[in-house]
Order: C-alpha cells, then structure tokens, then sequence
C-alpha cells in the first residue's frame, strides 16, 4: 500500500499536517461535539450510538458538499447565505433548549434517546463543520492530480471524523457519574446549553 501511494505521488508532509490540522480544528468543541457529550452523559454510550452514527453521516455530507464545490455554489447565491445561517440558529437554539431542559437524573433506560435522524441534521445544520471543513480541506495538498487529491482528502477526513466523534464520545461517558447527582446533573446541562449557543454564534461571526 505505501508504494502504491508513493507511486501516486502522495505527498506525506502534507498528509501529516492534515490529520494534525483536521484534529485541531474540527476536533475542538463545537455544536455537534457538545451535543455528542451530553447526549451520552444523559443516555449512555449504547443509547447514544445512533445519535454518533447520525453526526458523523450529516458531517460526512458536509465534506462531501465542500469536496464538490456545493458550498461555494451555494453562498454565492444572492440572499441565500443568510437563510442558511439563520435555519441552522433556529436548530441550534432548539436542541440546546432540549439539552438544557433535560431531566437532571433520569432513571436508567428512561431518557428519550435523540435519534440517528437528529444527529445527521445536526452533522449538517452545524455551522461549524462547514468552516472547520472547509479550511482544513483547502490546506496543502496530498497529490498533484486534482482528482486524487480530493478523493483522499475525503478518504483521510471521514476517518478523522469518526475518530474524533468517538473520542467525545468517551469524553460524554466519563460524565455519567456527575449527572446522578441531580443539582450538578442539572449546572451541566445549563453550561451544555450555553457552550452550544456560544461555539455557534463564535463560528457565524468570525
């Protein structure tokens, strides 16, 4: 396999610097991550796992879209860009209501466990992904054919997706034992809350 790539013309420095660039900007916490976290503090890890699933396939369809160039074609139609910023707002702000409105310590199995569908809406109303994508996707490249470059930036990226997914999705387990005490269950839930309408309004501003 690494002759095989190497024949290609892989350029590794560049292969390094993305997987580094790709765990720093989209790994960081962001609408989807924090979601992720007190989705699985709340249920657990095997509960959660559709929710997971559904984040990775919505975020999985963002990089597809920034891979062919829908992202560019869409913000520069007139008026559009302001439409889309303020549905995915409106998402936001109503799972971060949800999360904050949570029961504090909910008996096992009882907590309604979000679907595979509100995560791949999240995966893609998240205004975050698009940017973190976007810029990580543009940085370097990994061969000198067009083609091939973006076949394995799309390769190596949804590998980093899962990863970093399942890597908050550890972070969310390790909190379960904090929320069976009702007053701490119900501050961090709060902070879930407030954390995802800040890395939103963050992301959209900058």
């Amino acid at each position: 396999m690494r002759d095989a790539l190497l024949a290609a013309g892989i350029r590794w420095g560049s292969l390094a610097s993305l997987v580094a660039a790709s765990a720093a900007i989209m790994g960081s916490p962001g609408p989807a991550t924090i979601s992720l976290v007190a989705v699985v503090s709340s249920v657990g890890v095997r509960r959660a796992l559709p929710y997971a699933a559904g984040i990775v396939l919505g975020t999985a369809l963002v990089l597809v879209a920034v891979a062919c160039g829908i992202t560019v074609t869409l913000l520069a139609v007139p008026g559009l860009r302001p439409v889309l910023i303020g549905v995915s707002a409106a998402y936001v702000v109503w799972l971060a209501y949800r999360i904050a409105t949570a029961p504090a310590a909910p008996a096992p199995g009882t907590a309604a466990a979000p679907s595979v569908g509100a995560g791949t809406v999240l995966g893609v109303a998240n205004p975050k992904g698009w940017v973190a994508i976007a810029a990580v996707f543009a940085s370097g490249r990994l061969f000198a054919s067009t083609a091939a470059d973006g076949a394995a930036k799309i390769a190596v990226l949804s590998g980093m997706i899962v990863a970093i997914m399942g890597t908050w999705l550890l972070a969310g387990a390790s909190l379960a034992p904090v929320l069976r005490r009702p007053r701490a269950a119900r501050v961090v839930n709060v902070a879930f809350a407030v954390l995802l309408i800040a890395s939103s309004a963050l992301t959209v501003v900058r």
